[in-house]
C-alpha cells in the first residue's frame, strides 16, 4: 500500500530537545561518548539511529555533520564539505538500494524557521515504508536560470519554484563532479545566510533521486506564503535574473 501522508507521533515529538530555541538545552550531539546505535562513522561524521523517531512507519536516522557545534555547512572547508556530501549520498543511496522502503528522503534543516530542533549541524536520512516521495516531485521543480556549470553539474535558480519565490537547484552530473556539486550547495547556503537581499537565518536542503538524476534544492525559509498554504499557488518573483547576476558577481566570495 502507498500512502500520500506521513503520520507524526506527538507523544514522541514532545520529548524532543530543542537547542535552537532553548539555548540552555544541553546539545545531545556534543555528548559523543553517550551516542548509541551508531551505523557508520567517517572521522567527525557520525550516522546513527534517530533517538526520537516521530514519523510512524519510517526508519529515521541522523547524520551528525561535525564535532563542532558552533559551525555550519556554509563554513566548512572544501575537504570536509566533499567528505560530508559524499558520505551522505553514499548512505542515502545505499538505503534506497536495500529495497526495504518505498522511498528514502535525505534533508537538512538549519535555523529557527527551518522546522528543525537541534542547532548542532546535522542531516536526516529517512526510509519511508509506505510513501513514495517522487510522486510529489516533477521535472519542472528543478528547472531554472543557470548560475554556473561544471561539466554536467549545474547550479540554477528556480523559475518554477515548488513553494515560491527563491529556490536554488543543483543537479549532479557524474559522480566525479561531487566536489562541484558540494561546492554549489555550499554557495547557495552562504548566499542565503550572508548576501541575501533580505535578512535570512534559516534554510532547508533537500536531496532528490528523480528520473535517474540526483538533485539538491536549497530553500531560504521565512513564514510560508498564505497563497501556497491555502491554495498550493507558488509565486515567482520578478527579479530572478537580477539574483542570478548578483550571485555570479559574488562568485569568488561564495
Amino acid at each position: 500500500m502507498t500512502n500520500t501522508h506521513l503520520f507524526f507521533n506527538t507523544s514522541i515529538g514532545k520529548q524532543k530537545p530543542n537547542s535552537i530555541r532553548n539555548k540552555e538545552q544541553v546539545c545531545p550531539f556534543c555528548q559523543r561518548e553517550q551516542l548509541t546505535k551508531i551505523i557508520a562513522e567517517d572521522g567527525p561524521i557520525i550516522w546513527l539511529e534517530n533517538k526520537y523517531p516521530v514519523l510512524e512507519n519510517a526508519h529515521q536516522t541522523v547524520l551528525i555533520e561535525t564535532d563542532q557545534c558552533d559551525t555550519e555547512l556554509s563554513q566548512y572547508d572544501d575537504n570536509h564539505l566533499v567528505r560530508l556530501i559524499t558520505f551522505g549520498l553514499d548512505n542515502w543511496l545505499s538505503m534506497e538500494k536495500s529495497d526495504k522502503y518505498k522511498s528514502v528522503i535525505f534533508f537538512k534543516n538549519h535555523g529557527p524557521h527551518s522546522g528543525g530542533s537541534i542547532a548542532h549541524p546535522h542531516m536526516q536520512i529517512v526510509g519511508l515504508y509506505d510513501v513514495v516521495y517522487q510522486n510529489k516531485v516533477q521535472a519542472d521543480d528543478f528547472v531554472g536560470e543557470l548560475i554556473d556549470q561544471h561539466g554536467d553539474t549545474e547550479f540554477s535558480l528556480s523559475n518554477k519554484p515548488r513553494i515560491g519565490f527563491y529556490e536554488f537547484n543543483v543537479k549532479l552530473g557524474q559522480k566525479k563532479d561531487i566536489a562541484a556539486f558540494a561546492k554549489y550547495i555550499q554557495m547557495a547556503t552562504k548566499y542565503i545566510l550572508r548576501y541575501f537581499p533580505f535578512t535570512c537565518n534559516s534554510y532547508n536542503l533537500f536531496f532528490y533521486h528523480f528520473e535517474n538524476e540526483i538533485f539538491a534544492k536549497i530553500v531560504p525559509r521565512y513564514v510560508t506564503s498564505p497563497l501556497f498554504i491555502g491554495y498550493f499557488l507558488p509565486q515567482v518573483p520578478n527579479n530572478i535574473m537580477w539574483m542570478v547576476k548578483d550571485i555570479q558577481s559574488k562568485y569568488v566570495q561564495l
